[in-house]
């Protein structure tokens, strides 16, 4: 059965921008209660500002445990919450060998440990009523790893170990959970990112459209675009060789590494310096 979005309670992590956005605003204009979790509370309150009291904000830092607690208790009103998004990311780009030790700690801080610490957060409440759904927004790297942003790769691989363990452990409890695969989307953490050949970059509203039919009728994965889900998988069951030629021909493996330095040097800056001062993007 198709579940309605109406009466349900949301919490979307990362919702000033990109996916985080667009997924505020679908369950919004749903008829959904929506708290808005960023670092950004000047973003986030022009994001809310388009909605009346179904939309509240507050600051949230993921990777803290300390800040889950105050921003929970900040928006408790719009509670008791059915739906988790876990959208908050950071994607730093480049070679391995070349990336400082505070980049790749934030990455992970943010990646995975945000995603680690929403659920410790939230999903108790959700057992204690018996019901409830996690949506993680991870990456198609990873399931499928390219050059160039081995951290971030490895981040979004440990999300999807993550959600599929915690989906077995929590079902019993009532609890669903989906993890959401997009290729490359159009928002600034992407921006200067090319598409693989044949793979048409999508939107954030594409990304946000899954996570609402993800809610209404649950699934443990979803691509975004869907097509991709099967093309994905079905390379890691292929020879190695198969794989590598697969990657050559649709440039896959070029993807990172062949980003726009020019269109990217705003969001790089943003995020390296996130990583130097713990001010986390999202």
């Amino acid at each position: 059965m198709s579940r309605s979005l109406a009466d349900l309670s949301v919490i979307v992590t990362g919702g000033a921008r990109g996916i985080g956005r667009a997924t505020v605003e679908r369950f919004a204009r749903q008829g959904a209660r929506v708290a808005l979790g960023d670092l950004d509370a000047g973003l986030a309150a022009q994001v809310a500002s388009g909605y009346d009291d179904r939309v509240a904000t507050a600051h949230l830092d993921v990777t803290d445990p300390d800040s889950w607690t105050a921003f929970l208790a900040e928006v408790a009103h719009l509670g008791p919450f059915d739906v988790l998004v876990n959208n908050a990311g950071i994607m730093p780009l480049g070679p391995v060998l070349k990336e400082p030790v505070g980049v790749a700690r934030t990455i992970l801080d943010v990646n995975v440990h945000g995603v680690i610490n929403g659920v410790k957060a939230v999903a108790p409440g959700m057992v204690d009523r018996g019901r409830g759904h996690i949506v993680n927004v991870a990456s198609a790297v990873g399931r499928v790893a390219v050059p160039h942003g081995a951290t971030y790769s490895a981040s979004k691989f440990a999300v999807v170990g993550f959600s599929e363990a915690i989906r077995q452990e929590l079902a019993p409890d009532g609890i669903d959970v989906t993890v959401v695969l997009p290729t490359v989307v159009q928002t600034e953490l992407a921006a200067g990112v090319p598409a693989a050949r044949g793979i048409k970059p999508v939107t954030a509203d594409d990304v946000a459209e899954v996570i609402e039919a993800a809610v209404r009728r649950p699934r443990p994965e979803l691509w975004v675009p869907r097509w991709t889900q099967g093309l994905g998988k079905g390379s890691l069951a292929l020879p190695r060789f198969v794989q590598d030629a697969m990657s050559r021909a649709t440039r896959a493996g070029d993807v990172l590494s062949s980003a726009d330095p020019a269109a990217r040097a705003a969001y790089e800056e943003r995020a390296r310096r996130a990583a130097e001062t713990s001010d986390l993007s999202e």
